[in-house]
């Protein structure tokens, strides 16, 4: 009961029919966000895309200057000194054979998957696996390579990972709710920004179409298109 009225009061707040610029929009989730954890602050985005069309998928990473508030634990598959370097630059799980043997019992304790080049025959044989959950290790988005510690270092430091779901919407957390404005204001720049450049050429019309803000339990607030960018 508290919570449906937590949440008839925090509608009541937000015009429905009202597109607000990302400012106000983003103070409007603040302060809606008063459930007893540390919400996230999510945007989402729908797209003029349908993903169901290779030349009209948006897929990437994206680095959130002010990170998101949480801490990415990062699977690793390498052997001898890139294994090495993995565990020194923070790696949560380093392994080979021995991790995908884990993988397959169901043990998939980690939010990113990265691996250098020469495991993707072992990884390939678990994308039946990490494929639905968004964790195959990918060239495109840098998280095939030999470079690991910038990989690792990357994730570590609040980069998110956007794909375009059937509907062509894209979404991520920005931050917490216990972020200042002005930070929650910069990672959804960043975030738009990259799904503007990240444009597919088989894209036609309108291509950011409709935008919000929320928390994790608050209403969804409508944004200006206009004002995602600076």
């Amino acid at each position: 009961m508290a919570h449906n009225k937590r949440l008839t009061s925090a509608q009541s707040s937000v015009e429905r029919d009202k597109s607000y610029g990302l400012v106000e929009a983003i103070a409007l989730a603040k302060a809606n966000a008063k459930a007893k954890f540390d919400e996230t602050i999510e945007i989402t985005m729908n797209l003029g895309i349908d993903p169901r069309h290779a030349d009209q998928m948006v897929r990437g990473l994206v680095g959130l200057p002010n990170g998101t508030g949480k801490t990415l634990r990062v699977g690793v598959f390498a052997r001898g000194a890139k294994a090495d370097e993995a565990r020194a630059a923070g790696a949560d799980v380093v392994g080979a054979e021995d991790l995908g043997e884990k993988i397959q019992a169901g043990e998939i304790d980690f939010d990113r998957c990265i691996a250098t080049p020469d495991m993707m025959a072992l990884v390939g044989r678990l994308g039946k696996i990490l494929g639905p959950r968004g964790l195959m290790p990918n060239p495109r988005l840098g998280t095939v390579t030999m470079d690991v510690k910038g990989a690792i270092t990357a994730a570590k430091a609040g980069q998110v990972e956007f794909r375009a779901e059937k509907a062509g919407i894209v979404h991520a957390g920005i931050g917490k709710a216990s972020f200042p404005e002005e930070k929650l204001l910069e990672n959804a720049r960043a975030f738009a920004d990259a799904i503007i450049k990240a444009k597919p050429t088989g894209a036609k019309g309108i291509y950011v179409q409709k935008a919000a803000i929320s928390s994790t339990m608050g209403p969804g607030v409508r944004v200006d298109v206009a004002t995602l960018s600076a």
